[in-house]
């Protein structure tokens, strides 16, 4: 049975415009599998964990570096839940709008958490990073209120999709398409924009 874990990065619920468009994404997929097991992650419902100094005290302790104290290990279980959750699913669909030219923080602090040596990723001083993920797909839909590819720099810059292919191709999620939805106020007509992303979705 396949998995697919919807994430979603917009705190906007109904009016997001990159959230419309991965329910309907999914929706289409579950009309086409009806078997498709669907879990969604909405980053600012979820109670995600502070990666402070103990949690990564509990991470150098793996290494060798300090004890693991008995509060380390909750925290490292916690941290082992969250990311056995995401490495389950078969695809994935992001929902993320731009954020001064990035990705939301909770998206950042998502990603830092689950981002860890022996789960998603590996290196090698030869070689460097390499992905554990494989046989993986992802559905990246990117939206921004004014930037969009090809635009001035004085619309600001793109640290938003590219840093998410890059994490993506990291972790051995090579199989990723992207679909944007850029912009809305330096468009005539948005609305034919966001449906041609449907479209191509």
């Amino acid at each position: 049975m396949t998995k697919l874990l919807h994430i979603s990065a917009s705190p906007r619920g109904e009016k997001s415009k990159s959230r419309a468009l991965a329910l309907a994404h999914i929706e289409s997929r579950v009309a086409k599998d009806p078997t498709l097991q669907v879990d969604t992650i909405d980053l600012w419902d979820e109670v995600l964990p502070q990666f402070d100094g103990d949690w990564a005290a509990a991470k150098m302790a793996l290494f060798g570096e300090g004890e693991m104290t008995d509060e380390m290990q909750a925290n490292w279980t916690h941290l082992t839940e969250i990311t056995n959750r995401f490495i389950a699913a078969d695809h994935y669909v992001f929902n993320v709008p731009m954020w001064n030219s990035g990705v939301p923080y909770r998206l950042k602090q998502y990603i830092d958490i689950i981002t860890q040596p022996g789960f998603l990723y590996g290196f090698a001083p030869e070689t460097g990073y390499y992905g554990l993920l494989s046989g993986k797909t992802a559905t990246v839909i990117v939206s921004s209120a004014v930037w969009a590819p090809g635009v001035d720099a004085r619309f600001g810059r793109d640290f938003h999709s590219g840093y998410l292919e890059w994490w993506l191709h990291k972790i051995g999620v090579k199989d990723a398409k992207f679909i944007r939805y850029q912009p809305s106020m330096l468009t005539a007509d948005p609305a034919a924009q966001f449906e041609a992303a449907r479209a191509q979705l």
